[in-house]
C-alpha cells in the first residue's frame, strides 16, 4: 500500500523537502521508477548508520546544518505511522547532511513527545551532532523496516528523487528518520 507525504512543516526550511509517494519496499518503489535499481539503490539499502557511510566518503569534511527544529504538526501519514493524534504536535528536525562543503542528504525525523521524555529528552538538544551517531551508539534502539520513497520534484537536478524512512524503537518510546537523497550524492 502505497501513501502521500505532504509535508507543512518542509516550509520554514531553506531547502523544502518534497512531498513523496512512500512504498512498503524497494521493489514497490522499483516498479514506478528505475532510478532504484541503479546508482540510488546502494543508499536506499544501506542497513547501518547512514551519517557513517556518509562521513566514509567525505574526502574532507562531514556538517550537519539544521535547518529547522522545533514542536510542528506532523504529516497526517507520519503521525499514524507513530501512532500519535493526528494533530498532536512533534518535535520535527530538518537537516543537511554534508559531505566536503555540499548538501547530499536532506532528513527529517519526527519525535513524538512521549520520546522526549527521560532520557530521550537529549533528543531536543542534539544541535549540529548527527542523529545517527546517538541512536547507533545506543543499543537500546532498534530499526525497523525501511519504507521506499518517490519524491515529487520538478526539478530533478537540485532536489531529492528519492527518499527511504524507517522507525526507530527503544521500548514504548519511538521515532520516524526521513533521509532524501540529493542528485550530487547519486
Amino acid at each position: 500500500m502505497r501513501s502521500k507525504d505532504f509535508n507543512s512543516a518542509a516550509a520554514h526550511s531553506r531547502q523544502a523537502i518534497p512531498a513523496t509517494q512512500w512504498f512498503p519496499t524497494l521493489a514497490a518503489a522499483g516498479l514506478s521508477d528505475p532510478l532504484v535499481h541503479g546508482p540510488a539503490r546502494y543508499w536506499l539499502t544501506l542497513e547501518g548508520s547512514l551519517t557513517r557511510a556518509l562521513q566514509v566518503r567525505c574526502r574532507t569534511s562531514f556538517q550537519v546544518n539544521v535547518l529547522s527544529e522545533g514542536f510542528f504538526v506532523p504529516t497526517r501519514e507520519e503521525a499514524r505511522s507513530l501512532g500519535i493524534p493526528s494533530r498532536q504536535r512533534a518535535w520535527i528536525r530538518q537537516v543537511q547532511l554534508c559531505g566536503d562543503g555540499q548538501p547530499w542528504v536532506l532528513a527529517r525525523t519526527i519525535i513524538p513527545r512521549a520520546t522526549l521524555k527521560g532520557r530521550g529528552r537529549r533528543l531536543r538538544h542534539l544541535g549540529r551532532k548527527p542523529l545517527g551517531g546517538y541512536l547507533f551508539s545506543r543499543p537500546e534502539w532498534q530499526r525497523g523496516a525501511f519504507q521506499t520513497g518517490l519524491c515529487q520534484t520538478t526539478d530533478a537536478d537540485s532536489q531529492p528523487q528519492v527518499a527511504r524512512r524507517s522507525r526507530f524503537q527503544s521500548g514504548p518510546s519511538a521515532l520516524l528518520v526521513g533521509e532524501y537523497f540529493l542528485p550530487v550524492l547519486l
